[in-house]
C-alpha cells in the first residue's frame, strides 16, 4: 500500500482545518501524538456547582443527619474512612461510574481555606483551580491567581491550535451574578479566560473554515473530498475515520435539535427564559462531546467544562427528574425539604460525567491505550456541601491515569487539613510543569502517584 503523508491527506480533504485522530496509515503523526509517536497527556476538569449532598456521595456518611442552612457542621457525620488507600465503595451518587470504576480515584479529605470578606459561592468557583492562600493577593478581594489549567497550558499549549479550551453549560442571558460566580479558568487575578456557552459557536471555533459557510455541513465537505483517499487507509484506520466523522455528524444533529427546541420555546410565553426549558443532559453531553473531540484530535490538550454557575437562582430543566425547571441553589438551602430532589440532581450530574468517561475510554489511541488512559480528568466542586457551605472535605474524583502516571481504582483519603492545591501541584508536575509549589500547597499527593 502506498504511504500517504498527513499533509497530502489534509490537502485531499479540501484544505478544511478539520483535525483528525491518529491514523496509522499516515506517515506523519497527528497533533494528537507526541514527536515520539506516543499519545500525549491531556488535562481536563468537570466542575459541578453548589457542592453535593454528602450522604449520597461520600462513603461512610449515608446515615448522617440532615444539615441545616446555618453553617453548622455538627449534623455532618465524620467520614469513617481512615487515612490512606481503600477500595472504592460506590455510593448512590457514585453508582453511574460502575463501568469505569477501575479507572477512577475517589480523593477525599481535601480542603480549601475560605477568605473572609467575599461571597462563599463566588470564591468557591473562581478560586477552585487557584487556591491561593488567604490575603496573599493584594490586588483582589478574592484569593485568585492564574489557574492550574492555564499554568499547564503555558507549557504544552504551543503544540496545539488552541492552548486551552474553556466551555460552560450556562445558557442563560440574565447575568444576575458577577463573573466570579460563572468562571473557573483565569489567566490571572482579575483576568478571566472567557468560556464558550453556545455549542454552535464552540463548533465553529474548533472546526470552522473559510470553505465552510454558515449553512454548509462540514462533514459533507470533508467526506466528499476524502472518499477518494480512504482507499489509501488501512482497514483499522478506515473504521476509525468513519467512527470519527460519525461522532462529528452526531454533534451536528444534537446542535440542530437544541436550536429547533429553543426556537419553538421562544414562540411561547414562559415565566422563565427559554433556556430554562432546554434539557440539561443533552446540553451538557453536547458540550462534553465537543471537548472530547478537541482532546482526541489534538486541537487542545487542556480543557475545562463548567456544568452550571454558582448560586444563580435561575431554574434549569433537569429532564427525567422534575416536571418543571428547578433551581439547584434554592433547593440546596433546604435539604430537609428537597433532600431527595437534590440527590437526584447530584446523580444526574454524575451520569453526565460517567457518559464522558465512557466516551473517552472507547476512543483507542496509537499504542492501544484509550483517550481516558492518557487524560487526567477531574470532577470536583468548590463546596463540600451546598447547605453548610463548607470548604472542607471537597468531593473530588480523578479519572484516567495521565499515561500511567497516576494510581486509580482506589479511594484515597488524605490527612486532615490537606490542601486541595496539593492535588493541583501533583497534576501540574505530571503534566510537565516544573513547580516547587502551587498556591497554598505544602506537598504532593504522593499516594496518587504510580
Amino acid at each position: 500500500m502506498r504511504v500517504t503523508s498527513r499533509r497530502s491527506f489534509l490537502r485531499g480533504v479540501g484544505g478544511a482545518a478539520l483535525a483528525l485522530p491518529w491514523l496509522e496509515s499516515l506517515a506523519m503523526p497527528a497533533r494528537s501524538s507526541t514527536p515520539e509517536g506516543k499519545p500525549p497527556r491531556r488535562l481536563a476538569f468537570f466542575y459541578v456547582p453548589i457542592g453535593v449532598v454528602r450522604r449520597g456521595f461520600f462513603p461512610g456518611e449515608l446515615h448522617a443527619g440532615l444539615p441545616a442552612f446555618n453553617g453548622d457542621l455538627s449534623a455532618i457525620a465524620e467520614t469513617k474512612t481512615t487515612v490512606g488507600s481503600h477500595a472504592i465503595k460506590l455510593t448512590p451518587t457514585l453508582k453511574p461510574l460502575e463501568r469505569v470504576k477501575h479507572k477512577i480515584a475517589l480523593v477525599t479529605g481535601l480542603d480549601r481555606t475560605f477568605q473572609n470578606g467575599t461571597d462563599v459561592h463566588a470564591q468557591c468557583a473562581s478560586c477552585f483551580l487557584s487556591s491561593a492562600a488567604p490575603f496573599t493577593i493584594k490586588t483582589s478581594a478574592w484569593p485568585l491567581e492564574r489557574t492550574l489549567d492555564q499554568i499547564v497550558a503555558d507549557g504544552i499549549g504551543h503544540a496545539t491550535p488552541f492552548r486551552s479550551l474553556e466551555l460552560s453549560c450556562n445558557s442563560h442571558r440574565d447575568n444576575v451574578e458577577s463573573i466570579y460566580f460563572d468562571n473557573i479558568s483565569w489567566y490571572g487575578t482579575g483576568h478571566v479566560a472567557p468560556s464558550i456557552r453556545d455549542p454552535r459557536k464552540a463548533y465553529r471555533r474548533l472546526f470552522g473554515t473559510q470553505e465552510v459557510q454558515e449553512f454548509r455541513n462540514i462533514t459533507d465537505l470533508v467526506l466528499e473530498d476524502a472518499r477518494s483517499l480512504q482507499r489509501e487507509l488501512g482497514y483499522a484506520d478506515r473504521d476509525k475515520f468513519a467512527e470519527y466523522f460519525e461522532s462529528i455528524r452526531t454533534i451536528e444533529e444534537q446542535m440542530d435539535k437544541l436550536e429547533r427546541m429553543k426556537g419553538e420555546l421562544n414562540e411561547v410565553s414562559l415565566a422563565e427564559p427559554p433556556e430554562a426549558h432546554l434539557p440539561r443532559g443533552a446540553y451538557i453531553r453536547l458540550m462534553g462531546d465537543l471537548m472530547v473531540v478537541a482532546l482526541q484530535t489534538g486541537l487542545t490538550r487542556v480543557a475545562t467544562l463548567m456544568v452550571a454557575p454558582e448560586r444563580w437562582n435561575t431554574p434549569f430543566m433537569f429532564e427525567g427528574l422534575f416536571d418543571k425547571p428547578m433551581s439547584h441553589h434554592l433547593m440546596s438551602h433546604k435539604q430537609t425539604e428537597f433532600g431527595e430532589e437534590l440527590l437526584k440532581v447530584d446523580r444526574f450530574h454524575m451520569q453526565q460525567f460517567a457518559y464522558l468517561l465512557e466516551r473517552m475510554d472507547g476512543i483507542q489511541e496509537a499504542d492501544g491505550s484509550t483517550l481516558l488512559d492518557n487524560t487526567i480528568f477531574t470532577y470536583g466542586s468548590g463546596l463540600g456541601d451546598g447547605a453548610t457551605h463548607q470548604y472542607s472535605d471537597l468531593p473530588i474524583i480523578v479519572a484516567g491515569t495521565g499515561a500511567g502516571t497516576l494510581k486509580v481504582n482506589q479511594q484515597l483519603h488524605c490527612p486532615d487539613g490537606t490542601p486541595l492545591a496539593n492535588l493541583w501541584l501533583t497534576q501540574a508536575r505530571v503534566m510537565g510543569a516544573e513547580l516547587d509549589r502551587f498556591a497554598d500547597s505544602d506537598g504532593v499527593v504522593s499516594q496518587l502517584l504510580a
